[in-house]
């Protein structure tokens, strides 16, 4: 008797565990929209391909975007939520006033909700599009972007600052900020050479070009040459106005030109002239010029970083529009 009680009580546990939805213990996958949506990734990839066909630039702010979300509260499409009367959003931080591709965003998510309603997260396709962006001038992926990401509710500019790393921050820094995220030297070293598309105010490096220690001179580690190219270019140490290529001459093209441009004292960041005072940091730049490794590198970290405080099964929401909250 006692044995029966005991045997259906077990019968009893493992109906109950093998009952919970297989969502509480989901993970990030490769094709997980397989059967829920077999054409997402097709869509993201179209509609991100059309936008970045018609204006280049649009690849770098779209890899930019995946990348300050990721860093803030994980890549859980935070970023994307606009303010309320009750609350500053992460885009209202100084880092991010300068963020762009959010329309792009926006048009993934109506041909996602047309296709398939409710079914893929914006996180996802924040993750999508960069790697899309990214693609576009090679016409094939560079890498299979996991997927399975839920969206957060919550969005804080207060949070922004401290979670980013500063363009300003030394090697020591960094290597705290990425370490604090899961992601080691090599990962800070590949993840940085996407500096090689895209632009900047000349107000985020000024003080390197026209004030460095406050007394009108410019960082001793950039490079002269480098220098007086840059304020050509820039009207001052506070010039909000006008932005740089961060890669001069290779701005567009998703290469391995950057790392030239660090190891030779043009790294227009701070940070990016910190890669150079790291013996380990120099030696991954230069396997990634040398070994022509940088794009299955640059792979392997998106998808690292894009695991970072991901929201899976159970947790997060799919939100209906990515800019707002579900009501």
């Amino acid at each position: 008797m006692k044995y029966s009680k005991v045997m259906n009580f077990l019968i009893v546990v493992i109906v109950v565990v093998l009952g919970i939805s297989g969502d509480c213990y989901a993970q990030l996958q490769d094709g997980y929209y397989t059967k829920s949506c077999p054409q997402a990734e097709a869509i993201s990839r179209n509609v991100t391909w059309q936008f970045v066909g018609a204006n280049p630039a649009m690849a770098a702010k779209l890899l930019r975007l995946h990348f300050h979300d990721c860093f803030v509260r994980g890549c859980e499409a935070s970023v994307l939520l606009n303010s309320t009367a009750n609350n500053t959003a992460e885009q209202a931080a100084f880092p991010n006033l300068s963020l762009g591709g959010f329309n792009i965003i926006d048009a993934i998510k109506t041909a996602l909700e047309n296709a398939c309603p409710g079914i893929v997260s914006c996180a996802d396709i924040v993750a999508l599009a960069a790697r899309d962006a990214v693609s576009y001038q090679f016409n094939y992926s560079l890498w299979e972007v996991q997927t399975g990401r839920k969206d957060g509710t919550v969005s804080l500019a207060s949070e922004v600052l401290a979670e980013l790393p500063s363009p300003a921050m030394n090697f020591t820094q960094l290597k705290a900020s990425f370490a604090n995220k899961t992601l080691g030297v090599k990962d800070l070293t590949v993840l940085s050479g996407g500096h090689t598309i895209g632009v900047a105010q000349c107000a985020i490096f000024g003080n390197r070009v026209f004030n460095f220690t406050g007394k009108g001179d410019s960082d001793p580690t950039l490079s002269p040459k480098y220098v007086a190219f840059l304020k050509t270019k820039c009207n001052g140490e506070f010039d909000l106005a006008t932005t740089v290529p961060m890669d001069p001459g290779s701005g567009l093209a998703f290469d391995t030109h950057y790392y030239l441009m660090v190891k030779r004292s043009e790294g227009l960041f701070t940070s990016d002239a910190a890669l150079i005072t790291s013996p380990y940091a120099e030696s991954v730049m230069d396997e990634m010029t040398t070994n022509g490794t940088f794009f299955y590198e640059f792979g392997n970290a998106m998808r690292k970083m894009g695991t970072i405080g991901v929201l899976t099964g159970n947790q997060g929401v799919i939100r209906k529009q990515c800019a707002l909250n579900n009501s």
